[in-house]
């Protein structure tokens, strides 16, 4: 039976309460005074009728407000919890007294060990730990929390040493002992990827209804997680450098800094000073300039439109991929690369280094991984979804009510073809809503350049028959597709055809690494 006695803070009042106790010939199994003053009270069951007398009398002591049953000790609650915390723990944890004896365990212990708990209790935590000295750790003059890579039957783990400190009366830490925790490398790996995985908010700024998009955005979260180089294929305005930050803020590198870099704005020199950094003496003081390759150190580069690189910046680049360093301009020290490297293209570079313009070792170095964005006319699901998104966005800039769609607006903005994606629609809706006046968004009030509803591939002079023009056109895909899916199995899966027929289309065109000058 457990008591919980309200009282008020006054000398000799537990010394009351015990009184009566003795009276009864109560036999206490325990005392308990907590932070608000309360006292809780352990002793064995007892009539009812006993328990009638008792509490009166406790009742009647001066300083007392309150006495009512209670079904556990604030200790036994606490060592319970503990307990139920200690148990529901996949690793194995250890507690031990000074001297490094076991007094507590939990159950990843015992099926670790496949030995019954109680031979466990007791035996020294040297047998079992191996590869670092526990008791010397122990018997330091003031043990700290450390971690140690030690054996632990026959295996590997990281152990978490936590020495548990009690206060004497002084104010002073006492060692009572100490806990240890042991991860395994499998462990600790599971915890690190899950850990580094995207979470569910990221890539929340990319509109994903259609089934393109939704196959994007897949392949991005598990790509994110990786540290190779990555290219993003895709028109004008279908959202890359968006994608590309994506990729940056769920990665390992996302406490780094993402930095971009045009590269079909600025001249070779420009443009390698812009990369590198440079160091240069000026009366008589070596002034230097911090490069974005260094800016971006334990981030993200993004090269933007890299099939616009000169032949000079191309082997500048490679050169630095492979030696994984550089230098300042005008400087001989040696730095490490530390990026990742994601870059974006609106051109076929497959048909580049046909032509010789792209160098094919680069575009290995830099093809590791690879994305592509599917232009906003193959993605109809997401139109109407993006524009609701961007109305509301101008709208709060603009500091004025989000207007509605008509439904003509709405069949408008989902039958036109836009030519300029993703940026096309957005410029368009901003400008839009910066002049309407009303609360409705017209098809008239959106402004766009008269453009044919689907993209002509033929040309209509065009020779020869209907079978000629779509064999021609299918082999200008598959040409265009190749050098980034080189695998047959990958391309006919990016294709959604079987393995077989993709070999005999690649058969019948003639298309192969030879012919595409794959490496």
């Amino acid at each position: 039976m457990r008591l919980e006695v309200n009282c008020q803070d006054r000398l000799g009042i537990a010394q009351d309460v015990l009184d009566i106790l003795v009276e009864h010939e109560i036999d206490l199994r325990g005392i308990e005074i907590d932070e608000q003053g309360k006292i809780f009270l352990n002793f064995p069951n007892m009539e009812f009728s006993d328990f009638q007398h008792l509490m009166p009398k406790i009742r009647k002591i001066e300083g007392i407000e309150d006495v009512k049953t209670t079904p556990f000790m604030p200790i036994e609650r606490e060592q319970y919890q503990l307990k139920a915390l200690l148990q529901t723990l996949p690793d194995p944890v250890f507690s031990v007294d000074t001297k490094g004896k076991i007094i507590l365990i939990n159950d990843a212990v015992v099926a670790n060990l496949e030995i019954p708990r109680h031979d466990i209790i007791g035996s020294d935590i040297a047998e079992l730990l191996k590869g670092f000295n526990v008791i010397r750790w122990l018997e330091g003059k003031n043990p700290q929390s450390q971690a140690q890579r030690i054996r632990f039957l026959e295996q590997d783990y990281l152990l978490d040493m936590l020495p548990v400190m009690v206060p004497d009366s002084d104010g002073a830490d006492i060692l009572a002992g100490a806990v240890f925790m042991l991860k395994s490398e499998l462990r600790l790996g599971q915890q690190l990827t899950v850990f580094h995985k995207a979470s569910v908010d990221s890539f929340i700024s990319i509109q994903a209804d259609s089934k393109a998009m939704k196959n994007v955005v897949r392949e991005a979260k598990r790509m994110a997680e990786l540290d190779g180089p990555i290219i993003i294929f895709g028109e004008t305005g279908t959202g890359k450098e968006m994608l590309a930050k994506e990729c940056h803020e769920a990665s390992r590198r996302n406490e780094g800094a993402f930095l971009r870099l045009n590269c079909a704005s600025l001249p070779d020199n420009v443009a390698e000073e812009e990369l590198f950094g440079s160091a240069q003496e000026l009366h008589g003081q070596i002034e230097s300039k911090v490069g974005l390759l260094e800016l971006a150190k334990g981030g993200t580069l993004f090269l933007d439109e890299v099939g616009e690189l000169s032949a000079q910046l191309q082997v500048t680049l490679l050169r630095v991929l492979q030696k994984n360093s550089y230098r300042r301009l005008g400087d001989e020290k040696e730095l490490q690369l530390d990026v990742r490297i994601i870059c974006s293209t609106q051109k076929d570079l497959g048909k580049l280094m046909q032509e010789g313009r792209f160098r094919e070792d680069l575009f290995y170095r830099l093809n590791v991984l690879s994305l592509v964005l599917p232009p906003l006319r193959e993605r109809k699901s997401d139109i109407i979804a993006l524009a609701e998104r961007f109305i509301k966005q101008h709208s709060v800039k603009l500091g004025r009510k989000s207007p509605k769609m008509t439904k003509a607006c709405v069949d408008y903005l989902h039958t036109y073809p836009w030519p300029g994606n993703v940026r096309q629609l957005e410029n368009a809706l901003y400008r839009a809503i910066s002049l309407l006046e009303g609360n409705e968004l017209e098809k008239e009030n959106i402004q766009l350049p008269s453009c044919s509803a689907t993209v002509s591939f033929v040309s209509e002079e065009f020779a020869g028959s209907l079978d000629d023009e779509v064999k021609r056109f299918e082999k200008d895909i598959l040409m265009r597709l190749y050098p980034s899916y080189p695998s047959t199995r990958q391309l006919a899966k990016k294709l959604g055809l079987s393995h077989t027929a993709i070999a005999n289309k690649l058969r019948d065109y003639g298309i192969n690494k030879k012919t595409v000058k794959i490496v």
